[in-house]
């Protein structure tokens, strides 16, 4: 049986992370800013090694649903998309809160599943993506 070994990420030149609700959010408190706080200073380290660092990040939902007490149960499509309106915004402020202290960059990038889709929105995204990696970078 072949035993797996885990990639030593700390000589990587571009980490994507990918955040679920449960990590920023508590259903009864809201965002979870310790945990939040927390992975600030790991985004810091990584930064720090010259690593390029993306958040994709869920978590919207969660927060609007409690700002507008929307309860635990299931949303329909229209209480989920507003939902995710309020938190969007809530969630944008936090992560710059706790990054732009250390001096990082946060952009917000909206991507739908036809933007992986179709080639030249893909193209697009994919350029978009590359080139606010590049002025932040230029920033450190």
């Amino acid at each position: 049986m072949a035993t797996l070994i885990a990639p030593d990420i700390r000589n990587a030149k571009r980490l994507v992370v990918k955040i679920g609700s449960a990590l920023l959010v508590d259903r009864k408190t809201g965002l979870k800013q310790d945990w939040l706080s927390a992975l600030a200073l790991d985004v810091v380290a990584a930064k720090a090694r010259g690593t390029d660092v993306v958040l994709v990040s869920s978590g919207s939902i969660a927060l609007g649903r409690k700002v507008l007490n929307l309860g635990d149960g299931v949303l329909t499509l229209e209480q989920s998309q507003a939902a995710a309106a309020v938190g969007q915004i809530r969630l944008a402020r936090a992560y710059e809160e706790v990054l732009a202290p250390h001096g990082i960059t946060t952009a917000q990038v909206l991507v739908t599943l036809e933007d992986t889709e179709d080639r030249r929105r893909y193209l697009n995204s994919r350029a978009t993506m590359e080139t606010l990696l590049g002025l932040a970078s230029c920033r450190s």
